[in-house]
């Protein structure tokens, strides 16, 4: 099991048991003292239910849980525990947590008490509805004064709280079911989360417009409540979900994008040894990240004039603009250290380095001189290269802030999927906002050429806080600066279920991963594959490189949630996003089937394949 795990996660820790409750035609998963996964009849009515505690820069205080009691009878069940939350200063928050479950309702309640001040960017209840089924159907919304509001689910993605001061939510989450959850013991608020392509809308406690981090005094109890009611008609269907998926191709006048590899300062010697494989994966593009407030200067761009020259590829380079002295003169001063190291730049991408740190709603937004006059400087000071702008961290602050599109040559942006939560399951259900984020961006931006990335797994800036998460246990961890699975199939499969996410947006680059380091192709010490050689998340590239320019023909899936796929002519790519086997039926039976990260062929019986735990196929058809 372990080298199994390996194989798959690029670590052997594994996550948290979880146990399903259930009561009558109601279901809901318990894990690490949460709820997740509420459905009724087979629908899913909420994506989660959880007491979560994040310290001074967001990061998640995981909570030791002690006294945990189940009971579960045929009407209903409830738990209770202790849980202690630790900030880094070394208070604790101790809560008190009672659940209970019966056949149309469940209740989940916390009453807590600091030893110490506890300082935390937010401390309690987190309810996350679904966005598949939901995004922009009716909703109403009861606010802590009594007023009922009749609204929509927000379709586009909204850059703001759609909903404030929220006492309940009644949504509909099947024909004929509803379900109204009650908010008690604070003032929640929600925000879209597919703005972090998080797949949910997540209703939350503590308004942002109020100061944070805070403290909660030492000795100063308070307490929330969630509840939810269920309603259904009489004759209410359950869902019915088919084992085999099934697949729909239509051609599009699309065209696959060109990949795109990332450059890093502190990882030349590595990138050096690893050019070899930027033809392997028929890269296109190096995408090299500057910033002169860590200290990259003349040399950095020197080590990227060298791999430019030994690779012929064309580059990008990723400028952090410190906007600390007249525009005009560090656009000048980069310019002429570009010119001394011999760099040829095919592109340049600017952000104010301010920009990549987040504005949370009621936030002051931070001193940053007219985008106008950002992009005005670099067409003076580089004229005939192509000018790109948007954020050199995610769509939220993209969403944010819109830059000014006819003043830039394309607009680009990254997403990360460890923002809130890094569990597997969470993981890939970022795939059900990423979707949403393409369309929004191109909502905004109408046809403007468009490029992603580099987006991974692991979170390379921290937008949100001070900085990334260590990681030195290999963990599953929110905003966590290195991520295990980058390094297993699970890698690989997340990357093909990327692109064919995106392959809709019409991108003219995508970048996936950097050439060498934690977010490279190339394995390191302690991984399943052999130091040195290609990791499976690299297999996945090379075919998407060998389908740049191609025609898109798009790929519909008869269950998103398990498997994604995208197809040119000739070729079928598909991904298995969980961890149990998925059979696929194809719609004509195939020539061959490879399994790209091993290269083995795998069995398939006339039009059905099987793809293993998390793992991806080639398809020729």
């Amino acid at each position: 099991m372990n080298k199994d795990a390996l194989l798959l996660y690029g670590t052997r820790e594994r996550e948290p048991e979880g146990r399903t409750l259930i009561a009558g035609d109601l279901s809901v998963a318990l894990q690490d003292g949460n709820l997740r996964s509420l459905r009724f009849r087979g629908y899913e009515v909420l994506r989660a239910i959880a007491f979560l505690v994040r310290d001074g820069d967001w990061g998640t205080c995981n909570a030791m849980i002690s006294a945990l009691a189940v009971e579960e009878k045929e009407q209903g069940f409830s738990v209770t525990y202790s849980a202690r939350f630790t900030a880094p200063s070394g208070a604790n928050l101790d809560c008190t947590v009672a659940i209970s479950g019966s056949e149309r309702t469940v209740s989940f309640s916390a009453d807590c008490i600091s030893d110490a001040d506890f300082e935390t960017a937010r401390a309690g209840f987190a309810v996350l509805h679904p966005v598949v089924g939901v995004a922009g159907q009716p909703v109403e919304v009861r606010h802590g004064d009594g007023r009922i509001e009749q609204a929509h689910w927000p379709e586009q993605i909204e850059p703001w709280q759609p909903f404030k001061d929220i006492a309940a939510i009644t949504h509909r989450v099947a024909p004929g079911i509803e379900a109204t959850t009650q908010f008690g013991g604070d003032v929640f608020e929600m925000e879209d989360q597919r703005n972090w392509t998080d797949g949910s809308y997540k209703t939350y406690v503590r308004p942002l417009a109020l100061p944070w981090p805070y403290r909660v005094p030492k000795g100063e109890a308070f307490g929330q409540r969630i509840t939810v009611d269920i309603r259904a008609e009489e004759g209410a269907a359950f869902a019915v979900a088919s084992d085999t998926v099934t697949l729909a191709l239509a051609p599009t006048a699309l065209r696959f994008p060109e990949l795109g590899v990332g450059l890093r300062p502190e990882c030349f010697a590595d990138q050096l040894a690893s050019l070899a494989v930027l033809k392997t994966i028929d890269a296109r593009h190096l995408i090299a990240y500057f910033d002169p407030d860590a200290g990259h200067g003349i040399s950095a761009l020197e080590g990227y004039a060298d791999i430019a020259a030994r690779s012929g590829l064309k580059v990008t380079l990723e400028l952090a603009l410190p906007c600390k002295r007249p525009l005009d003169e560090e656009m000048a001063e980069l310019a002429t250290f570009i010119e001394k190291a011999g760099l040829a730049l095919d592109t340049l991408f600017v952000c104010p380095s301010v920009d990549r740190q987040s504005t949370p709603p009621g936030s002051q937004w931070p001193q940053c001189p007219p985008l106008a006059d950002v992009y005005a400087a670099a067409r003076a000071a580089f004229p005939g290269v192509r000018l790109g702008g948007g954020m050199m961290s995610y769509f939220t602050e993209l969403n944010r802030k819109h830059v000014p599109g006819d003043r830039i040559d394309y607009v680009s942006h990254c997403t990360n999927p460890i923002v809130h939560a890094a569990d597997d399951l969470s993981v890939m259900q970022t795939f059900e906002a990423l979707c949403d984020v393409v369309r929004s961006t191109r909502a905004i931006y109408g046809d403007k050429p468009y490029r992603i990335g580099p987006s991974t797994i692991a979170m390379r800036q921290n937008p949100y806080g001070n900085a990334t998460k260590d990681n030195p246990a290999g963990g599953r961890i929110p905003m966590a600066s290195v991520d295990p699975r980058h390094n297993g199939r699970f890698g690989a499969a997340w990357a093909l279920a990327y692109a064919a996410t995106v392959a809709s947006a019409g991108l003219e680059v995508l970048t996936l991963s950097t050439l060498a380091g934690p977010f490279g192709l190339v394995a390191g010490e302690g991984e399943t594959t052999a130091k040195g050689e290609l990791r499976p998340l690299a297999h996945v590239l090379a075919r998407l490189g060998a389908l740049a320019g191609e025609e898109v023909v798009a790929v519909e899936t008869s269950r998103p949630d398990a498997v994604l796929g995208l197809a040119s002519r000739e070729r079928l790519l598909l991904a298995n996003i969980t961890p149990a086997p998925q059979t696929v039926m194809l719609i004509a039976t195939p020539r061959k089937v490879v399994e790209i990260a091993s290269g083995e062929k795998v069995l398939a019986s006339g039009q059905h394949v099987t793809l293993q735990p998390y793992g991806c196929v080639e398809i020729f058809i």
